[in-house]
Formats: C-alpha cells, sequence, structure tokens
C-alpha cells in the first residue's frame, strides 16, 4: 500500500513537471491570447527537449542546464510581455525597456529610501534565480524518467516527432513552434534594437535647419505666441470608439461653434505617435525634434546630440522659450536640452491646491498661471511655450470642472474638486466605468483650451494642440491604431493661409478622410510653412 502510494505521488510529480514544461512552451504572450484554446496544440519544442533530456551522462546533465536557461529566459519574457502589451500595446525589448527597471528603482529610492531599492532590486535576482531553479528541477525530474526506461521513452519521443512532422508537413494548423519564435523574435529585436542606436547616433545631429539664420525662421509668426500643447493620452480613439464619439462628438463641435463665434478658426487632422499607454517624452521628442523617437535610449541619444528643436528653433528667431511641465516635481536635467529660457514645473507655477490624486494640479490652473506669470506681463518678447497637460492621465479621477478664469487664484478654489468624485481603486474595478472617466478626462481639457483661447486669444495667439499617444490598450479595446489628433487654433487667418496646402479638416472633429502624418514629420513642415521661402 505505501509502494502503490508513492508510486502515484511520483506519477503525479512526474505529470506536474509535464504540465509545467507545456504550459510554459505554449502559454501565450498577449492576455487575451490565453483562452481553452490557446492550450490545445502540438508544440515541438517539449518533444525536442526530451530527445536532448534522454542523452545520459555529463553531456544529458549539461544540456539540462543549458535547456533550463532557455525555458527560465523564455518564462521571464512571456510575462514581461503580458505587462507590457497591456500598457504599451507591444513586446517587452530588453534593450529599450531595461530601463523601466531603473525607473521603478530610482521611484523606490525617492519613495522609500536606497536600502529598500537595493532590497527590491535582490528580490528580482531572487525571483530569476528561483525560476531557473524551478526549470532546471522541472527538467531534471522528466530527465530522470526519460533515462530510467530508453525502451520505451525513445520510441514514444521519436513516434511523437514523426507525428509532429507528419502534420505539420500536411498543414494542420494545431503544430506549433511558438515559443522557439518567441526566443528568435526577441534575440533578433536586441540585435536590431544595438543596431538601430548606433545608426541613430551616427545621424541624430543630420538636421536641415542646423545653419538657418534665425532672420529667416518663421517669419509668419512673428510677433505671435506660440503654444505647444501636449494632451496626455488624447488618442484618436476618442473619435473611431462609437462608445466615446456619441458624446466626445457633440461636445467638441459646440466647442468649435463657440471658437467660430469668436472669431477664432481650428484645423485638426491626425498624427503617428511613436509610444502607445504611456512614455510621453518619446512623443514630445518626435515632435520637437523631427526624428522618430520609438525608445529611452534615442531618446538619451537625443538629449546629448546639437539636434534643434522645435523650441531652440523658436528660440533662435528671438522668442521667449518656455517648459510648463506641472508633472515634474524632481530635477530635470533632459529640460536643459530642448532650449528653454524658463521651466516652470510642480514647485514654481504657484498652485496651493490639493493634487488629484496623482495629478499635481488641474489643466485649467496651468493655463491660468501661464497667462498671469507670462503673457500679462508687458513689455516682453513673443512667448514660445511647450506645455504638458496632465489632467487626462490615468487614472481619470476626479475629473476637474471647468470654472470661471477669474476664480482660479492661487488653485485652492479646487480643493473642493480634489476630493470629489470615485476613488481610483473603485474606478479600476470596472473597465467601463475607466473608460467613462478617461472620456470625461479629455473632454475636460480640450473644452479647457476652448475656453482659454477664447477667453485670453487674439491675433498674437497660435495654439498646437497634440495628443501624445493613445491610452493603455484597456481603453482602446486593444486599437491598433497609434494616431493621435492635432489642432490648430488661432484668430488671425493668415495662419490658416499658410497651411492651406496640409488640407486639415475644419473643426474640432477630425474628418473621416482627414490626413495622417508621422509625428516626426511636423517640425519641418510647420517650420518650411511660417517661414521664408
Amino acid at each position: 500500500m505505501k509502494f502503490s502510494s508513492k508510486a502515484h505521488r511520483c506519477a503525479a510529480l512526474d505529470v506536474a513537471a509535464l504540465v509545467c514544461v507545456f504550459v510554459v512552451v505554449i502559454i501565450p504572450n498577449r492576455l487575451e491570447w490565453i483562452t481553452p484554446g490557446a492550450f490545445v496544440f502540438l508544440p515541438l519544442e517539449p518533444i525536442v527537449a526530451g530527445l536532448l533530456l534522454a542523452v545520459s551522462g555529463w553531456a544529458g546533465r549539461a544540456l539540462r542546464a543549458v535547456l533550463a536557461v532557455l525555458l527560465a529566459i523564455g518564462l521571464v519574457f512571456k510575462v514581461a510581455d503580458l505587462i507590457v502589451y497591456e500598457v504599451f500595446a507591444r513586446p517587452f525589448n530588453p534593450v529599450f525597456d531595461l530601463y523601466l527597471l531603473d525607473d521603478g528603482l530610482r521611484l523606490v529610492t525617492g519613495a522609500f529610501g536606497r536600502v529598500d531599492a537595493i532590497v527590491l532590486a535582490l528580490l528580482l535576482l531572487l525571483v530569476f534565480a528561483l525560476i531557473f531553479l524551478l526549470a532546471f528541477g522541472v527538467l531534471g525530474r522528466l530527465q530522470q524518467r526519460l533515462q530510467q526506461s530508453p525502451r520505451y521513452s525513445l520510441p514514444a519521443l521519436g513516434g511523437l516527432l514523426g507525428l509532429w512532422l507528419a502534420l505539420y508537413l500536411a498543414g494542420f494548423p494545431r503544430v506549433n513552434t511558438y515559443f522557439y519564435d518567441e526566443m528568435v523574435e526577441h534575440v533578433s529585436a536586441i540585435v536590431a534594437s544595438v543596431e538601430d542606436i548606433k545608426t541613430f547616433a551616427a545621424t541624430v545631429n543630420d538636421d536641415k535647419f542646423a545653419t538657418t539664420n534665425g532672420e529667416q525662421l518663421l517669419t509668419k509668426l512673428r510677433g505671435k505666441d506660440v503654444l505647444v500643447i501636449f494632451v496626455e493620452s488624447y488618442g484618436r480613439t476618442v473619435f473611431d470608439d462609437a462608445e466615446f464619439a456619441k458624446d466626445i462628438k457633440p461636445s467638441f463641435e459646440q466647442a468649435g461653434f463657440q471658437l467660430s463665434l469668436n472669431g477664432l478658426q481650428v484645423r485638426t487632422a491626425y498624427l503617428t505617435s511613436p509610444t502607445v499607454g504611456g512614455i510621453s517624452w518619446l512623443a514630445h521628442g518626435t515632435l520637437l525634434s523631427g526624428l522618430w523617437i520609438n525608445s529611452q535610449l534615442r531618446y538619451d541619444s537625443l538629449v546629448l546630440s546639437e539636434r534643434a528643436t522645435l523650441n531652440r528653433l523658436f528660440k533662435r528667431a528671438g522668442w521667449r522659450t518656455l517648459g510648463v511641465m506641472p508633472a515634474i516635481s524632481m530635477a530635470w536635467p533632459e529640460g536643459q536640452y530642448f532650449g528653454f529660457d524658463q521651466i516652470y514645473n510642480a514647485g514654481n507655477l504657484g498652485y496651493k491646491g490639493l493634487p488629484f490624486n496623482w495629478i499635481t494640479m488641474p489643466d485649467q490652473f496651468v493655463m491660468a498661471a501661464l497667462q498671469g506669470l507670462e503673457r500679462n506681463q508687458s513689455p516682453r518678447p513673443p512667448l514660445m511655450a511647450e506645455i504638458a497637460l496632465i489632467s487626462s492621465h490615468a487614472p481619470w479621477t476626479p475629473v476637474p470642472e471647468l470654472i470661471r478664469w477669474s476664480e482660479v487664484g492661487d488653485g485652492t478654489v479646487f480643493n473642493g474638486q480634489a476630493v470629489a468624485g470615485p476613488d481610483p481603486d473603485a474606478v479600476w474595478e470596472d473597465t467601463n466605468r475607466i473608460r467613462t472617466q478617461y472620456r470625461l478626462s479629455i473632454d475636460y481639457v480640450i473644452n479647457t483650451l476652448a475656453s482659454y483661447a477664447i477667453q485670453f486669444g487674439d491675433d498674437n495667439l497660435v495654439m498646437l494642440v497634440v495628443g501624445d499617444h493613445q491610452p493603455a490598450p484597456l481603453v482602446t479595446n486593444d486599437s491598433p491604431s497609434n494616431d493621435v489628433p492635432v489642432h490648430i487654433i488661432a484668430r488671425d487667418p493668415a495662419v490658416f493661409a499658410a497651411i492651406a496646402d496640409w488640407h486639415w479638416s475644419e473643426g474640432l472633429v477630425p474628418a473621416s478622410d482627414a490626413p495622417v502624418w508621422r509625428m516626426d514629420s511636423l517640425r519641418d513642415r510647420f517650420v518650411e510653412a511660417f517661414s521664408k521661402p
């Protein structure tokens, strides 16, 4: 009886080990692909691994260690892919995404101290070591069974290999090499990323405006304040998704009508952003530099280069350049590269009110602060301001409400709003509620900007309003699009005469055939449109 019980336990462990290997090999790297049907496959990798594990002696032990490393790395890649796809709608790239780990450790250091950050780093290393040891142990269990009865195991593995080849050659769809294909894709991505870094570093300073005289630049905008306003997570999904569009389109049409009643015009199109779901600074760098900045390493190369951003070109042409960054609460050394005369951040914009969860201050206060700190001053040179608005950043609760501009003051008037609305935990329990809160936040931002243009706009105000990226796939229902809306709002007809050949749609709602440009093309088109030939 004891012997039978022990045999049953051994058999159960053998089956568990086989199931573990099968699941790691076959499980998809996208959350929405994990369905019962995803496991009805005959993968090649466990069969090949079984044949390798059947090798005895030191060679077998070495093969077991190699297979354990591959299995552990593959599992780490799958888990990382699952996370990165949910946030950024793309697979994990070890070269480009390791900075996320560094950023996380720095965040922990700032919040809890250096010791806690070191402990976390050691725990992460321990987790990987445990994954490897688990893989090594599981494969050891299978290797022991295979080598105990080679008369049965080898013919069985050979038969499975023959069956797999026959089904594959017959075109049967339920055989695959999914694990191998994923590993090849990741390795190829690593090699391509390293080459991309070298190529980008060698070409980042190739700039058509590198030596252009300031007197020739942006001549059609002389004397005007130009505000380049990035709206957090403002993506094309608000127009393409029927659930969003039924509320957004009427609201934007009404805002556009109010703008036109007050003598302001709007032109709208789409830009394709280099990022989705986050890492907004890649979009900022892309638009302002005229280069495709789709990774942190490209961004790092950019800020170490001499490439003239749109900010620097305005500065060369005589504008006072501002960075208005309400989300920045710590040192921002990269800001030096962009060529700002003045950087306003969470600490010096003058906000005395309560934060809106992670959001340091509502967008209406940011625009009011810009007006009071800079635009109301006289005499002064024309302003070029890059503004990063954040009221539409997750968790999208509470959503601010627009008030009279004369009441904004030091921001304490928003305290009641800051503690109103649903709690983030309550919102994030329900996808539909997340989407509703997101839509309300976008509606708030665009209506705030329209109100600002009506209240403070004159012939010398030009607003370039652009989304930085689509929100996370959770909000977009996994839309494949990276497009974001872009608007130009101004009162002076000469502004729109300069861009007539762009054929952008009239109003805040883009037409179905509105142009779609890559975001990195806008800098050159903008400068050429508003400069001397």
